[in-house]
C-alpha cells in the first residue's frame, strides 16, 4: 500500500474513533475551518500604502470566512479585531475545537521592495516531526477518555497525516490564485518552519497573498476589487478541499 494510503486509512480510522466516542445518535458535524488574520495589535507586520499588514489580513479573512459561511462551512476566526496574539495561541484555537483545516492568512514584504507575486507554505518535514513533537506539553486536540500518553501519540500521528491533505490545500490555493492573479505572480508551494504552523494537528497552511511593499503589487492588493479575489481563490480551494 502506498504511504499516502496509509495515511488516509490513519486519518478515517481516528475520525471512526472520535465517532464512536461520541454521541452515536448526533447529527453529522459540520466542517470547522480555522483562519488566522496575521499579526494584528502591537504587531502591525509590514507596511504597505494607507494600511499595515495585520489591517489587510483582517480584511481578506473576513471575506473567506463570509463565502465559507455562506456555503455551510463553519468558520472560527482566531482574532476579529486589532488585537495581539502569540504564534502558539493561534494554533491552540485549532486544536481545541479540533478543526478541519486551518489557514494563516499573511502579506510578504522585501528589503528591496522589488519583489512581488503570492506563494503559499506548508511545514517542512522537522517542523511535523522534531518541532511539533516539542510542542505536544503546550498544544493538543481535546480527547476525552483518551490516555493522557495515547493522546499525545495520535497528536503525533494526526500531525503526520495531515501533510498530504496540506499540500493538497496549498496547491489548490496557488491554482486558484493564478486564475485570479495571472500566472506571473506564481511563486508556488513551498515548505518552511512557519512557527504559526507548528503543533497544528490538521492540514494547516500560510498563504502570503502578495508583497504589500512593492510599489504596484502595494497598491493593487489593497484596492476592495483584488481583496475580494484574493478571498474568493483562498474561500473556494478551502471548499473543494473540503468536500472533495
Amino acid at each position: 500500500m502506498h504511504v499516502r494510503e496509509i495515511l488516509t486509512v490513519v486519518r478515517h480510522s481516528l475520525a471512526i474513533v472520535a465517532f464512536l466516542a461520541g454521541s452515536a445518535g448526533a447529527a453529522p458535524r459540520r466542517p470547522v475551518v480555522v483562519l488566522d488574520p496575521g499579526h494584528g495589535g502591537s504587531n502591525a507586520g509590514a507596511q504597505g500604502p494607507g494600511l499595515h499588514e495585520k489591517q489587510l489580513t483582517l480584511s481578506i479573512a473576513s471575506l473567506v470566512a463570509d463565502h465559507l459561511r455562506a456555503h455551510g462551512i463553519d468558520v472560527v476566526m482566531t482574532r476579529t479585531t486589532d488585537r495581539t496574539l502569540t504564534l502558539r495561541q493561534r494554533t491552540e484555537v485549532a486544536d481545541q475545537l479540533p478543526a478541519d483545516l486551518f489557514v494563516s492568512i499573511h502579506a510578504n514584504a522585501s528589503p528591496t521592495r522589488t519583489q512581488r507575486g503570492y506563494e503559499t507554505y506548508v511545514l517542512t518535514a522537522r517542523g511535523v516531526d522534531v518541532d511539533g513533537r516539542a510542542l505536544r506539553s503546550d498544544t493538543g486536540t481535546p480527547r476525552p477518555g483518551t490516555d493522557a500518553d495515547v493522546a499525545l501519540v495520535l497528536d503525533d500521528v494526526e500531525r503526520g497525516a495531515s501533510q498530504w491533505e496540506a499540500a493538497e490545500l496549498a496547491a489548490r490555493v496557488q491554482h486558484n490564485l493564478r486564475e485570479h492573479r495571472g500566472p506571473e505572480g506564481d511563486r508556488g508551494v513551498r515548505q518552511d518552519a512557519h512557527h504559526v504552523l507548528l503543533g497544528a494537528t490538521m492540514p494547516a497552511i500560510l498563504v502570503e497573498v502578495g508583497f504589500i511593499d512593492h510599489p504596484i503589487e502595494g497598491k493593487q492588493i489593497v484596492q476592495p476589487s483584488v481583496q475580494a479575489q484574493l478571498a474568493a481563490s483562498i474561500a473556494e480551494a478551502i471548499e473543494d478541499q473540503l468536500t472533495e
